[in-house]
């Protein structure tokens, strides 16, 4: 959910019916207590939670079994980035070669999960093909020099849909810019080229990057590789698909409320939402109404190994690297450790699963038994209010509403005559967007006494994390209360968001780490949070818990 204008949730947590219910309960003296009404709303949650999930199993089994994805057979897609790299300017592989194992790749799952929306294959090949004739050539640079000056040279990656690449389409899912073609590279691509790597391909978003279940009007929905009747996550959730299935080496998504650290951890890979204002967000759509909502947005990389984390980073951190202290050599038993296993109780938000709770438990005995590190549990109670704060600071003075965002910025959509063709299944736009653009009258209003008052425990919040954590702390917390959920199921439980969202409110690094898979075969894993600009602390205990714990499991047989 990366959007800078994710107003479902503002619309429904911050009515009138909520803010009751969130007041109540504050009011008492032991806030860890709900206030009685807000007991019984939260079980009829779970009840209706309950039923959505069987209605939805039931409707995965009238559509038949799970389809199954081809093997992996070519052992380069096993690589990780930095490795192909090494062996590129080496000469142990072409470039070409490598191109051309995943573009095979890619139309292996395509067809099944549905992860890619524009590629640019044939252009591709030409550029793999100039990096292995510069490598033939009298004037080639040695490979201490190219690993220098081009650290990924030869090397392809994906990006989602919504950051721009010249001459490729940059729909953010969105029907009427179903033709819209970007003039040039976004910030990050351009420094990516720079950095000697090809453009493969752009992946699959949510309508408008506003939702974490990547499916559209224009593409169609993305499909788990590990359970097709699964979501993949959003907004970046065709990214982490196409990691996943290993369709592409490395990726770049974004991340305003989870968008990059959801989809990681649906789909069983690394991915990283660096420290605020670190990485430029030019070329990406839709882009930010304000300072406030530009705070919140990271771009970072997602990938099957932690090991390509650190060099991707410095690449898009570019003139901000020496704020991130990269180079720096991280002793993980000098570090504190502290973790919570939920939010404290939140208001309508999912329980976390008990499989999650032990993921969490186990990696705080490895810390003990493999570093003789203590963790300390913490009870941070305005946790419990991760909604409000990060819908808060979304709200910015003079925003447009999301009937002109749907309009494509050109005017206003009529949601009720959209709302009349969706019935008739004649619409260009998802349910969720259209409930979003209805509900967004009822969201908290900029400068009002309870958005003031949101604003004001944000950074209170924001204070105490950054005393807690220091230079040499580091928080674990769930991604996500549950596992990948069925197809439509997030409609039932919008807010489970939260995890990932407060953290952007905090502006803090975070790396969510998978940690194998659950009883289902669906992945699991945390989300690891340091201090501002403490980027490598949260990418160096993501390389400790892949040591650890395994990091990406295939989600198909290796042949």
């Amino acid at each position: 959910m990366d959007s800078i204008n994710l107003k479902m949730m503002q619309c429904m947590i911050l009515n009138s019916a909520y803010l009751k219910i969130e007041n109540m309960s504050t009011k008492h003296k032991d806030q860890r207590k709900m206030h009685p009404k807000g007991q019984v709303l939260n079980a009829f949650h779970r009840l209706v939670e309950f039923i959505a999930k069987r209605i939805c199993m039931f409707i995965a089994f009238l559509k038949g079994p799970a389809e199954s994805q081809p093997p992996i057979k070519d052992l380069t897609l096993l690589h990780n980035a930095t490795t192909l790299a090494l062996k590129i300017r080496n000469k142990q592989l072409t470039s070409e070669e490598v191109v051309q194992s995943y573009i095979d790749r890619i139309k292996e799952i395509q067809p099944i999960l549905n992860c890619v929306v524009e590629d640019r294959f044939e252009d591709a090949l030409k550029e793999a093909k100039m990096c292995d004739e510069l490598l033939k050539s009298e004037d080639a640079p040695s490979p201490q020099v190219l690993a220098k000056e081009k650290p990924f040279f030869g090397v392809p990656f994906t990006t989602k849909d919504c950051i721009g690449i010249a001459k490729m389409k940059q729909t953010a899912g969105l029907t009427v810019r179903k033709n819209f073609v970007s003039e040039r590279d976004a910030e990050v691509i351009r420094l990516m080229r720079t950095a000697g790597g090809i453009p493969l391909a752009t992946t699959n978003v949510s309508e408008l990057a506003m939702w974490w279940e990547t499916s559209n009007c224009l593409y169609g929905t993305t499909k788990n590789p590990y359970n097709t009747r699964h979501i993949v996550g959003g907004s970046s959730g065709g990214e982490g698909c196409i990691q996943a299935a290993a369709g592409s080496p490395l990726g770049i998504g974004s991340d305003i409320g989870g968008s990059i650290r959801i989809p990681s951890y649906f789909n069983g890979i690394f991915g990283h939402k660096p420290s605020t204002g670190v990485v430029s967000n030019d070329g990406q759509y839709p882009s930010a109404q304000s300072e406030d909502q530009n705070r919140l947005l990271s771009i970072g990389p997602m990938c099957r190994y932690a090991q390509d984390l650190l060099p991707t980073l410095k690449i898009l951190a570019h003139k901000n690297v020496d704020l991130l202290h990269l180079d720096e050599k991280v002793d993980i038993s000098k570090l504190k450790f502290y973790y919570m296993e939920d939010d404290g109780g939140q208001f309508l938000t999912s329980a976390v699963e008990p499989e999650i709770r032990e993921a969490m438990r186990k990696v705080v005995r490895y810390l003990e038994k493999a570093h003789k590190i203590k963790a300390t549990k913490l009870n941070i109670r305005k946790m419990k209010k991760s909604i409000a704060l990060w819908v808060a600071n979304m709200t910015c003075k003079g925003e447009k509403d999301f009937t002109y965002e749907l309009a494509n910025r050109a005017g206003h959509i009529n949601i009720w005559w959209e709302f009349l063709k969706w019935m008739l299944f004649l619409s260009n736009h998802k349910l969720i967007s259209l409930l979003t653009a209805m509900f967004e009258r009822f969201a908290v209003k900029y400068g009002s006494d309870k958005h003031t008052k949101f604003i004001q425990e944000s950074k209170d919040l924001c204070r105490e994390f950054q005393d807690i954590l220091g230079e040499d702390g580091v928080f674990l917390y769930p991604t996500h209360p549950t596992a990948a959920p069925m197809h439509h199921e997030p409609l039932i439980k919008p807010f489970n968001f939260s995890y990932t969202g407060i953290i952007n409110v905090l502006g803090l690094p975070a790396t969510a780490c998978p940690l194998g898979l659950n009883k289902q075969g669906l992945p699991i894993g945390i989300q690891v949070v340091g201090g501002l600009y403490q980027d490598h602390l949260t990418i160096a205990v993501a390389e400790e818990l892949e040591r650890g714990f395994g990091g990406w499991v295939p989600p198909v047989i290796v042949a």
